[in-house]
């Protein structure tokens, strides 16, 4: 079984590309076909933007197509300044891993070198005839204005992200760490809904 992962971030595609092997499916990239398209994300959250990108590349390959989303949340900020849906476009230009690291730096820093900060996703599922959508969410952590030297290509802020139960950066969180946070989503569940969706 084949599906299409409408993604051209490196980091989400390594999170599940192997465990869906392991069941025997294999994950086809937006780089593999040598596509060219930027479908508008239009939605107003994670599950409308996945839903967006999935329908738009199943309609150009007439592959399944998994299409996913993040919005980000920080508590500390008022309304108009929230990343929402538009964590990598600030201010009409789509920012770089690095770009995006100096942003939020600066934008921690102004408001006291520490924000409670909360990841939302949205993951959906299409192949022409029916839509599967998952959400989950990734609280319970905070942004520093010192980044990790370490980088994660593709989830440029893990090196800004702090998980209070360790005080670690997320990139250089062990698995073990992971597991010590409780209040959030159980990677395997992710791996469960696209196994059982995909026909």
């Amino acid at each position: 079984m084949k599906v299409l992962f409408a993604t051209t971030n490196p980091a989400k595609i390594n999170k599940y590309a192997q465990k869906l092997k392991e069941k025997n499916i294999e994950v086809l990239t937006i780089k593999d076909l040598g596509i060219n398209l930027k479908p508008e994300e239009t939605g107003k959250n994670a599950i409308e933007n996945a839903y967006i990108k999935a329908k738009a590349y199943y309609e150009k390959t007439k592959i399944t197509t998994i299409g996913m989303d993040n919005n980000l949340y920080i508590e500390e900020l008022p309304e108009e300044k929230q990343p929402g849906t538009h964590v990598r476009r600030v201010n009409g230009k789509e920012l770089n891993d690095d770009e995006m690291i100096k942003y939020y730096c600066n934008l921690v820093n102004e408001y006291g070198g520490k924000l409670t900060a909360k990841w939302v996703y949205g993951m959906v599922i299409y192949n022409g005839k029916e839509t599967k959508e998952y959400s989950w969410s990734k609280s319970h952590f905070y942004f520093v204005d010192k980044p990790c030297e370490k980088r994660n290509p593709g989830y440029p802020l893990d090196s800004i992200s702090i998980m209070p139960e360790c005080n670690k950066y997320f990139v250089d969180l062990t698995d073990e760490d992971r597991n010590k946070d409780k209040a959030n989503y159980n990677e395997d569940d992710v791996i469960d809904f696209i196994v059982n969706n995909i026909k």
